[in-house]
């Protein structure tokens, strides 16, 4: 049996690892699933078809799984879904996501929520990443692996955030993020690579060196961003040691949207 203190009210539907524990005053509700190693603190609501992995660590206050914020949203059951390994802060809120969405908010492996986070619906959050304090997402953003928002980032609905990127404390995204980049401001701009974390991360000086050239193509020749991307594309040809990074940046430019489009330095770019 899951060790759930006296005060908890944990529906006998719900299924809970025998190693789960559970803090005074916490609700879990019948269709929560939490795996093996995962603790949830006091007063914390579980709710809605959530799917929680293992060695999670719920900390008090916290709200996930409930019904999304959204007016077209009518009960259907929609889900939670959040991977193993992962630090949930104090009064953080993730919700579920809706029909017109996909139907599913997850949440990867590893990741760190500091305090007062908050996921709309249908966020699709990767692995590695860390939330600072007041970090906020509106509603089917996409998080890729390794990001870092700084504390008190709002980042606009339907936007993308690329693998290895960065935002300063308070920054406002209104447009997508690509790989590897640092932004700041209200709106952000784009300042520099985040190459402290690739060095962390293990990457070569030759991949930074590459990553830079990337930013530099994209940021720095005022080109078009037709041109910047085939200026990556030869940057893979002249150095097939980096191709990987050069895939992942061209992935990621491939996806953007006209009406979106990307964080601009504050040198204006050709359109």
């Amino acid at each position: 049996m899951a060790t759930i203190h006296s005060t908890a009210l944990v529906d006998p539907s719900a299924q809970l690892d025998a190693s789960v524990t559970v803090g005074p005053y916490t609700i879990i509700g019948p269709n929560v699933v939490i795996g093996a190693g995962s603790t949830v603190g006091s007063h914390c609501t579980i709710e809605g078809h959530t799917t929680i992995g293992r060695d999670n660590h719920v900390h008090s206050y916290t709200s996930l799984g409930a019904a999304p914020q959204d007016k077209k949203y009518a009960g259907e059951p929609t889900r939670l879904v959040i991977g193993n390994g992962n630090t949930i802060r104090e009064f953080c809120t993730f919700n579920a996501g809706t029909v017109n969405g996909g139907g599913v908010t997850q949440v990867g492996d590893d990741n760190l929520f500091m305090a007062y986070v908050h996921l709309a619906h249908d966020c699709q959050v990767g692995s590695h990443t860390i939330f600072a304090n007041n970090s906020q997402l509106a509603g089917h953003v996409v998080v890729g692996d390794w990001v870092i928002l700084g504390g008190f980032t709002v980042v606009r609905q339907f936007l993308r955030l690329g693998a290895h990127s960065f935002t300063a404390m308070c920054t406002l995204l209104f447009a997508d993020l690509p790989p590897y980049v640092t932004c700041q401001g209200q709106p952000a701009s784009a300042r520099t690579v985040n190459a402290e974390g690739l060095r962390r991360r293990g990457y070569s000086p030759a991949r930074i060196a590459a990553v830079r050239a990337m930013h530099k193509a994209l940021y720095r020749e005022n080109l078009s961003l037709e041109a910047s991307k085939a200026r990556i594309v030869q940057i893979g040809k002249d150095q097939p040691e980096v191709q990987a990074d050069v895939d992942l940046m061209l992935q990621f430019m491939a996806g953007v949207s006209p009406k979106v489009g990307i964080v601009r330095s504050r040198r204006r770019l050709v359109d």
